[in-house]
């Protein structure tokens, strides 16, 4: 049998920039981290026009470049440099630019295969092992860790177990973690597609009587769309030709980056907000989209799971204690509350307010956008929210 210091179940993106925080402090205490993914990552980056893309804050791209990661992320990294947000059929619009906000960009687009590749080429085969392709099928707690049966009946004991196998988590769900769930009725629809006049830089977000949209800029000028609605209408949109659907969405979004050329292959995801009830336990912690998943819309997601495994690796390594302590862990979990409270009440709440076609609300929303343009002070709140940068207590 055999037993390693900490077990990251899961090596997607959240996985690996766990492992990648901790990994030079693992080296100097002589830890082993085992990472275990039931998908193996490919040894190089195949472009492809229908890649998958997250949206980087600027204080992710802040956490990678402590981690010595950014200058090989920041070839295929496409720069927000501007985002415009507008209401469909009122007045009101306002605007968010870097160069207010004195940084070089908002945030950045990249595809998650790159990013990916970044991630798995920069671990350190001296500290971090794989066990790929692979599954846990159980967790049992033991009196000093988990023990962990994986699908080829292999165990593998560990001081502190890191769950972070995404939403659907099963493994959550068995060991009795239970999660607040609040359905959006709406479906995600993601695509890229291409514009015929240059993005430069430029992300939209739009929101319509019937849910918000958003455009973010992509490498080779093509854009990210996720455009959600309610289910039966994201499935009707997902089964249109080509054309039908590039008329009905230039109708909705308008001729800012002229005619809509191209759109890719198309994916529909159900939309929940998630929320585990639990995110620590003795010699266990919940990451990722296992912990929290949220509305695609504000971009969040992925950056408030990256904040929360930069806290974990902080927190880990500050400690005196044996690798899953219950104080310490229960230390993370009370330094990231607010982080989480805030950012998922924000991308909540804006999601809600936006996505509602009640008079009084999309009254208060015109005026919201509005003041978010007239009031530096209301409008430097939300780019900072919007880069990953309002709640950190280091900014």
């Amino acid at each position: 049998m055999s037993r390693t210091n900490l077990a990251i179940i899961g090596g997607g993106l959240v996985g690996a920039s766990l492992a990648l925080a901790l990994q030079a402090g693992a080296k100097a205490r002589g830890w082993k981290i085992v990472l275990i993914e039931p998908f193996a990552p490919g040894n190089s980056y195949q472009p492809s026009y229908d890649a998958r893309s997250s949206a980087l804050s600027y204080g992710a791209r802040q956490i990678y470049e402590r981690l010595g990661l950014w200058q090989s992320i920041a070839p295929r990294a496409e720069p927000i440099k501007d985002i415009h947000v507008s209401d469909r059929g009122r007045f009101s619009t306002a605007r968010l630019s870097a160069l207010e906000e004195g940084v070089p960009a908002l945030g950045y687009v990249v595809e998650n295969a790159w990013l990916g590749q970044c991630l798995w080429k920069g671990l350190d085969p001296d500290v971090i092992s794989w066990r790929c392709p692979a599954e846990v099928t159980r967790m049992q707690p033991l009196e000093d860790g988990y023990r962990l049966t994986l699908n080829d009946e292999t165990t593998l004991d560990c001081d502190l177990a890191v769950l972070a196998d995404g939403g659907r988590s099963g493994l959550r769900e068995q060991l009795g973690i239970h999660v607040s769930k609040r359905p959006y009725d709406q479906s995600a629809l993601i695509a890229n597609i291409t514009p015929s006049q240059a993005h430069g830089g430029m992300a939209f977000e739009r929101f319509t009587e019937e849910g918000p949209m958003a455009l973010l800029p992509l490498p080779e000028n093509r854009c990210a769309l996720v455009w959600t609605r309610l289910g039966m209408d994201a499935e009707r949109l997902a089964a249109l030709d080509e054309r039908s659907f590039l008329s009905e969405l230039q109708g909705v979004f308008g001729y800012r980056l002229g005619t809509l050329k191209q759109v890719g292959a198309r994916h529909l995801y159900p939309l929940t907000l998630i929320e585990a009830q639990e995110q620590v336990r003795p010699h266990l912690a919940v990451l990722g989209n296992a912990a929290h998943s949220l509305h695609p819309i504000a971009g969040q997601g992925f950056n408030l799971s990256l904040r929360d495994a930069d806290a974990l690796a902080r927190t880990l390594l500050a400690s005196d204690e044996k690798l899953g302590d219950f104080a310490t862990l229960l230390s993370y979990q009370q330094r990231q509350t607010l982080d989480q409270q805030l950012t998922i009440g924000f991308s909540d709440q804006v999601t809600r307010l936006f996505g509602s076609d009640q008079t009084l609300i999309s009254f208060g929303r015109n005026l919201g956008l509005l003041g978010l343009d007239l009031l530096p002070p209301a409008k430097r709140w939300f780019a900072r929210q919007a880069m990953g940068l309002g709640t950190r207590a280091d900014s």
